[in-house]
């Protein structure tokens, strides 16, 4: 409809444009034929013709063609199209604003007598204080100052979500003004917060009375703008800004209060403690007394039972005494029977151990006898092995000495040993000699082969 809407305003302005162009054309027709006949007389130069008088111009067709695209501007203007979302009002010029709504669609009015005025229907957003909360590009707007009943400045983030009632556009065209949600909105927005806050308290505006002065407030704004047709969806009340010193004080009283609450949650953690402590008591004491209870009656119980047992047990505990004394009679004979073999057992074990003992010192004596026989020979041995060499001495102190002296042994005699010459050569020269006994090397003893 809208493309109709659009083809019949453009056919219109061509028809009206056409109207106009004719007689402008056969005006400028007229004049280049006049101009063609002076520039022909004058070059002529002969006597002037009379000159036949012009024919009127044909004003009947424009005028058919005005007319004629009028009528589809007319229709065009009469079409009006409320898009989606959005709401309308017939305004007249004789009889003003008309009762009704045009709901989004397309609409016939009276082309230029009647026009529509378009109204937002969907949810507006009033908001006083930050409209873009955590946002890097929030912009700051005044926030809603109000006074408490103590006479204190408080900053209130309000945002109300209302919109328009579409059936009482006609009413909103008529006695608000214009746009509402600039003009009549805010003012009364702030109103009712104004002349709600001073009946509460700073601390009850801030906690304890925080939803109620909210609904409160929306009953009233609700009310306000319900009667010149504007519905109020939700009024939220986002944030209080309080004073600084106020701020500071009501933090301490919170945290003291915090501190009471903690401490009567600890009292009475404590008081179910003691009356759990009490109730296990007085359990345990009835439970003892129950237990005393069937213990005595258990008691009983055995006592009767044994009483009865008595008669038919002294008989029986007669033989088992007869029995006792028999058994203790072959207990005594079994244990001398045992004593004297044990007896016996112990002097054969004695002799024994006796023979033992003889045969493990002659064979000590014997070990001694060969190991002294054995030490008398090696002593032997090394005496005539130190008369014959008397630098093994020399050799045997170097090495009790110190674990670090390291002694080398080579033959006096060797013919292919490299230091034969140089231990010879130390033998004849005495500076030499002391010189490698400086350096701990031992000479070599004069004997065969060392």
């Amino acid at each position: 409809m809208f493309a109709l809407k659009i083809l019949l305003m453009v056919a219109g302005v061509l028809l009206l444009a056409t109207a106009v162009g004719i007689p402008f054309y056969e005006l400028w027709m007229r004049i280049r034929a006049l101009l063609k006949k002076q520039n022909g007389n004058s070059s002529l130069m002969g006597p002037k013709l009379v000159e036949p008088a012009l024919e009127p111009m044909q004003w009947r067709l424009p005028v058919v063609l005005a007319l004629t695209g009028c009528l589809p501007m007319l229709i065009a203007a009469s079409i009006v199209v409320v898009p989606s979302g959005m709401g309308g009002v017939r305004v007249s010029q004789i009889a003003g604003t008309l009762p009704g709504t045009l709901y989004p669609g397309v609409h016939w009015v009276a082309p230029l007598v009647q026009s529509v005025k378009i109204f937002d229907l969907r949810d507006h957003l009033f908001t006083a204080g930050i409209t873009d909360e955590g946002g890097k590009d929030s912009k700051q707007k005044s926030a809603l100052d109000v006074q408490s009943r103590e006479g204190l400045n408080i900053a209130l983030a309000v945002t109300v979500r209302y919109h328009l009632d579409p059936r009482r556009l006609d009413h909103v065209e008529e006695h608000l003004p214009q746009p509402v949600d600039k003009e009549l909105v805010p003012p009364v927005v702030a109103s009712a917060w104004r002349e709600l806050t001073p009946g509460y308290t700073v601390q009850e505006i801030f906690s304890s009375k925080r939803e109620e002065v909210r609904a409160k407030a929306a009953a009233t704004i609700t009310r306000k703008l319900g009667a010149d047709g504007i519905v109020v969806d939700e009024v939220m009340l986002r944030n209080i800004q309080l004073p600084d010193e106020y701020a500071k004080g009501l933090e301490g009283l919170l945290l003291k209060e915090q501190e009471n609450d903690q401490m009567g949650v600890a009292t009475e953690i404590q008081q179910k403690q003691v009356k759990i402590a009490e109730l296990q008591a007085e359990a345990e004491a009835v439970q003892k007394v129950k237990q005393s209870e069937g213990e005595a009656q258990s008691r009983v119980v055995e006592a009767k039972g044994e009483a009865d047992a008595m008669q038919y047990t002294l008989p029986l505990k007669q033989k088992q005494i007869e029995q006792s004394k028999l058994e203790a009679e072959a207990r005594k004979e079994a244990t001398i029977q045992n004593a004297q073999a044990e007896a016996e057992a112990k002097v054969i074990d004695s002799k024994a151990e006796l023979e033992r003992r003889n045969l493990l010192a002659d064979a000590e004596a014997n070990r001694v006898r060969l190991m002294a026989a054995a030490d008398g020979e090696r002593m032997k041995s090394e005496a005539a092995l130190l008369n014959q060499s008397p630098l093994l001495i020399n050799k045997i102190i170097a090495e009790r000495l110190s674990d670090k002296i390291q002694v080398m042994m080579v033959p006096s005699d060797g013919k292919f040993f490299f230091a034969n010459d140089v231990f010879k050569a130390a033998a004849a020269n005495p500076a030499l000699k002391h010189e490698m006994e400086g350096e701990d090397v031992a000479p070599a003893p004069q004997a065969g082969a060392h």
